[in-house]
């Protein structure tokens, strides 16, 4: 997911370089595509998608942007806290989903895929994902 860029931004720059053909996969709230369409509106994946793009975010650091449904966002940080006990935030179950959805690509079969889970759910104890 991307919110400031910062982490997508770095990984990309480091990791190009140690892994080649690596692809990065971005993750955005579905009803706001402020990366693929320049459009933000509000949504309810805490932490991504500001609603403008910033200056932090290299916009060549990823290969291809994912839509998420913030419902299955939610759905799957809960299902991260109670099936594996990783207590994370919203924007965590999407990039599980964004990941989970570059699997069912033919172009990673037989690859191996990993999401950034850089947020946790203790800021969200009194939100929609818990609550």
């Amino acid at each position: 997911t991307t919110g400031t860029g910062g982490t997508i931004s770095g990984l990309s720059k480091v990791l190009r370089k140690t892994i080649p053909g690596i692809a990065i996969i971005a993750t955005e709230p579905d009803n706001s595509p402020i990366l693929s369409k320049g459009v933000g509106c509000r949504h309810r994946i805490m932490g991504t998608a500001p609603g403008f793009i910033p200056d932090t975010l290299d916009q060549n650091s990823y290969d291809d942007i994912i839509p998420i449904n913030a419902d299955q966002a939610i759905a799957t940080a809960r299902q991260l806290a109670e099936r594996e006990g990783i207590f994370c935030g919203i924007s965590c179950g999407a990039a599980v989903l964004g990941m989970l959805d570059y699997a069912q690509r033919d172009v990673a079969r037989d690859q191996q895929l990993l999401a950034i889970l850089a947020d946790t759910g203790e800021r969200y104890l009194s939100t929609e994902l818990w609550v």
